[in-house]
């Protein structure tokens, strides 16, 4: 099904239509290019639809379905590619303001180091990624998952006394103790704050 008509295209249904463009992406009649564009955009696959785009020279088009998907970076390359490096720089500095604000750190470091921003600037952005992730760190599944792994390993020791499997068992009991107090230093904490 690498050939086809525009005609034959259209008779196709939608995931027909989208499975064809996908297999035959490289090389689709010219006729097919716009609306393979606007149906792959439509289809939820940005990616296939903004590289159908850029291939074909159609830059404007690939632009505008990366900043609708918000992919500042990827337009931001796309525009330098073409040529466009003041186009590419404004949208660096654009997702660069918009990842901030989404508080989405990885791609506003990445967009910052694009620019050309110091490192203290670049250190200060990834500090408040981790600062993010850490406050919307579920620390209740965390130490599950801590405690579930120490069990697991608990249960491989079994029937072991060699020198790993008694530096293992004290390991672990020394970390249950630190947990313990850390959790009841918490504790005394926030019952000393109303």
């Amino acid at each position: 099904m690498s050939d086809i008509s525009t005609e034959d295209f259209g008779k196709l249904s939608r995931d027909d239509q989208v499975l064809y463009l996908t297999e035959n992406l490289k090389r689709l009649p010219a006729d097919l290019i716009d609306p393979g564009i606007e149906i792959l955009a439509g289809a939820g696959e940005t990616e296939l639809a903004i590289s159908l785009a850029k291939d074909s020279g159609r830059v404007d088009m690939a632009l505008e379905i990366a900043l609708e998907d918000g992919d500042y970076l990827w337009a931001a390359l796309i525009a330098k590619k073409a040529g466009r490096e003041e186009e590419s720089r404004r949208l660096y500095r654009e997702g660069l303001d918009h990842y901030i604000s989404e508080e989405m750190y990885g791609r506003a470091v990445s967009a910052g180091r694009a620019l050309g921003l110091p490192e203290d600037q670049l250190e200060h952005l990834f500090e408040a990624g981790v600062n993010h992730e850490r406050r919307n760190m579920d620390l209740g599944r965390v130490g599950y998952a801590l405690e579930t792994v120490a069990r697991s390993l608990e249960s491989a020791l079994v029937g072991r006394d060699d020198d790993l499997a008694v530096g293992l068992r004290r390991a672990m009991a020394e970390e249950r103790e630190r947990s313990l107090e850390r959790a009841a230093e918490e504790e005394r904490d926030e019952g000393d704050h109303p």
